[in-house]
């Protein structure tokens, strides 16, 4: 009689350890939870979590995951291994091509041209595109241009406006097929889709670019990406390299020309650690040496916390929020001013001076509460590390074999993003001319 007994209670135990076990694996939720393991019951994945590495990359745990749920369509082609083996040696071309055509100019506003470069450098890696100067009306550049023009604007949506051309399409002058250029989102998007249905036309074996890495995904069953997610993504990231990276890399040529102290010594540190100690002076530069220049990015990192291209970031309150005896209403946005963080005295001393030795033993991994420049936490740009070495390496050319002198412009603007009114028109030559 006891043998059926334990038996039972045998069974009856077998019973809720597994309906437990099931239970913590599926816990319940009202939506559909994102992928991944409970794993052991209490413990979960710290076990595997806290395993040590040698390697300064990306912890395995980290890493497994990413290219198990994480969409990487984006890190795998800015990420680190990206930049090292293939985007580096892409931007060294376009930088020193640009340089040498800018060279051989009378003068050049280098506002522009900045832009145009950096447009053109991560367009072409990210969607392999190439401007057609005979279809005019497939500019994407122009067509960022005017949403950028019309991103902070009075928000009047009538023809002509800068707010109606930001989030439609207008044409320059009427008629003219020629000059036929149409501008804003609308247009940009609407080349950007039709650049993703000739690719599917197309198919390749191996992911090249951003279009490929998207296609590839939208075939894998039970993905949550779908067609107008992947093109808002390559409109975010083009857009960046045209407002944020080209504004900042002109903004700290600005701020160099104006501290030649701070330019003495960042030319110092490009010959020194860099051009006496190749065995060939014309040698290509290499992902050590970039990673060597520490002066190099103590000067991005001031010249990006001056220039506070993005002056602010709304979010909206969940729930009534209070703070300091005042409520922020649910469903109120509010806007966080970043350059009240970049410009706040208590943290930096002589906030207005470009003084890049403020970050002498500052290690910088990510965005802080005190720099957000890059963004910060969740929000962090997953292109940080791209748009640091497009001006890291801009910054190494123009220092080590050119010298420049301004013509005229060169001043700033706020309305609020800083703007060059009047351009920044300098004269370009060679160090040894």
């Amino acid at each position: 009689m006891l043998v059926p007994v334990s038996l039972c209670i045998g069974t009856l135990i077998i019973i809720c350890i597994t309906h437990w076990v099931y239970r913590w694996r599926n816990p319940r939720c009202n939506g559909k939870l994102p992928p991944g393991s409970m794993g052991f019951p209490f413990i979960g994945e710290t076990h595997r979590f806290f395993t040590p590495t040698t390697s300064s990359d990306i912890p395995p745990f980290m890493k497994e995951r990413m290219e198990r749920y994480i969409w990487n369509m984006v890190l795998s082609l800015v990420g680190p291994e990206s930049l090292k083996q293939k985007l580096l040696p892409h931007i060294v071309h376009g930088v020193k091509r640009n340089l040498l055509l800018w060279g051989n100019q009378d003068t050049v506003d280098l506002k522009e041209a900045v832009s145009k470069m950096i447009f053109e450098l991560t367009a072409r890696k990210l969607i392999s595109y190439e401007y057609d100067p005979t279809k005019p009306s497939e500019n994407l550049r122009e067509c960022f241009a005017a949403f950028n023009e019309g991103l902070i604007s009075f928000p009047l949506d009538i023809p002509g406006t800068a707010y109606h051309k930001c989030l439609q399409c207008s044409d320059l002058k009427s008629g003219s097929i020629t000059r036929l250029t149409r501008r804003g989102r609308k247009h940009a998007m609407k080349i950007l889709k039709a650049m993703l249905q000739e690719r599917r036309k197309i198919p390749k074996s191996c992911p090249e670019d951003f279009f490929d890495h998207v296609l590839d995904e939208l075939k894998n069953e039970g993905t949550k990406l779908t067609e107008a997610i992947g093109l808002d993504l390559m409109f975010l990231l083009l857009f960046a390299s045209l407002k944020t990276t080209s504004i900042s890399t002109t903004f700290a040529n600005k701020l160099l020309t104006e501290n030649p102290a701070v330019l003495e010594e960042l030319t110092e540190e490009k010959h020194d650690a860099i051009i006496r100690s190749r065995k060939n002076e014309d040698a290509q530069l290499t992902w050590k040496e970039y990673k060597s220049t520490k002066f190099t990015i103590k000067v991005i990192n001031e010249s990006v916390r001056l220039a506070n291209i993005v002056p602010g970031v709304f979010r909206k309150a969940l729930k009534d929020v209070h703070i300091k005896g005042y409520t922020i209403p649910a469903g109120w946005a509010v806007m966080l001013c970043i350059p009240s963080v970049h410009l706040n005295p208590s943290e930096y001393k002589d906030p207005l001076e470009f003084n890049p030795h403020r970050w002498d033993g500052v290690e910088l991994n990510g965005g802080t509460k005190d720099f957000m420049a890059f963004g910060a936490g969740q929000r962090f740009c997953v292109g940080t590390d791209f748009a640091k070495l497009q001006m890291a390496v801009f910054l190494h050319f123009l220092v080590t074999k050119y010298k420049w002198k301004t013509i005229k412009g060169g001043d700033i603007t706020r309305i609020p993003g800083v703007t060059f009114p009047n351009g920044f028109h300098i004269k370009i030559s060679e160090k040894n001319t």
